[in-house]
């Protein structure tokens, strides 16, 4: 039997090239060799506050750009996570055996907090033990993570391992998979900092529905290093950023490309992988456009469908375990 993986994006901000070649790329690929169930998180979503129509809204989007990028709902499982009410159940299961310090132990927590103070949620607080929950439900034996969720992806581990020494052999304890290139595309605005969703300056991420117009100024305002050289160099984060996201759009070598700006400055190198994006996302946007409300409707609804079967059965052996019980 193949091995199971399941992974899922927040329908808040927009999604950017980041989320793109960082993990959506990779589901792809990996659909093929595992038993793929990808969520769109929209419980993750409300920890922080949410226009309910603008929620609503995009989480269809981001399931249409599941599609556009090439999630094949005849191969993988892609549904919404509020459709799956295991989801929140199993959650309530693992905050009752997470402890307390380990939830202050999650750096997401300890910056978010240090941020907003008395504001921060629980939400906030308790995101680690709902991802478990999302990543236990389906028995799944790898995780695609970046390098930020590894922290959360132990206690995942910690969790599962604990339920079964306490109430006996539940959880398969998951692993992480960490793509080798691309799991950290940075902000074009500080290279110190990965492209997100939820930064406040939209300069620093190129957004899979910007225009072409939007991609080349972002680009042409991307900051740089001190020095005039194009070459691949982690000493060197805004230059080498720019570089891994015109390796990984165009598959070319980092011998090819440093051969091919050799001699030349910042500006052209900004301008080509301006090109290189706008010809990448003008086709994966009329894929997007091109799917239908019903085509999206029914294609959810199976997944709903499948991803309950497996979250069903896990929770049902939990509540065994522990012992909860009623009238069946």
């Amino acid at each position: 039997m193949k091995k199971r993986i399941l992974s899922g994006v927040q329908p808040s901000g927009n999604i950017h090239l980041g989320n793109y070649l960082g993990a959506l790329r990779n589901w792809v690929a990996l659909q093929h060799e595992y038993e793929s169930f990808f969520c769109i998180v929209n419980l993750h979503a409300i920890t922080l506050p949410q226009d309910p129509a603008e929620l609503a809204a995009k989480t269809r989007e981001l399931a249409r750009i599941y599609l556009a990028v090439g999630i094949d709902p005849k191969v993988s499982t892609i549904f919404v996570q509020s459709d799956v009410p295991e989801h929140a159940e199993l959650a309530w299961v693992l905050n009752c055996i997470t402890r307390m310090s380990e939830l202050e132990r999650m750096t997401q927590f300890k910056e978010k907090a240090r941020r907003q103070r008395e504001n921060v949620g629980v939400g906030i607080f308790d995101y680690p033990v709902l991802m478990a929950a999302d990543i236990l439900l389906y028995q799944a034996d790898l995780v695609p993570v970046g390098e930020d969720q590894k922290q959360h992806l132990e206690l995942t581990r910690d969790l599962a391992e604990r339920f079964n020494r306490d109430y006996g052999e539940t959880f398969r304890v998951p692993e992480p998979f960490i793509p080798p290139v691309g799991a950290r595309i940075m902000s074009l605005s500080d290279p110190t900092k990965k492209m997100s969703k939820s930064d406040d300056d939209e300069k620093g991420a190129v957004g899979l529905l910007d225009d072409p117009d939007t991609v080349r100024n972002k680009f042409r305002r991307a900051v740089t290093d001190s020095g005039m050289e194009i070459k691949f160099d982690e000493q060197r984060p805004a230059i080498n950023n720019l570089l891994t996201i015109y390796q990984l759009l165009t598959g070319r070598t980092r011998q090819e490309i440093e051969e091919r700006f050799s001699g030349r400055g910042y500006a052209q190198l900004k301008s080509e992988l301006a090109d290189v994006t706008i010809e990448f996302l003008r086709p994966l946007q009329e894929r997007i456009r091109a799917v239908s409300d019903e085509e999206l409707n029914r294609i959810l609804a199976q997944g709903a469908e499948r991803a309950r079967s497996i979250a069903g059965e896990t929770y049902r052996l939990v509540k065994e375990r522990m012992g909860l019980v009623g009238a069946f």
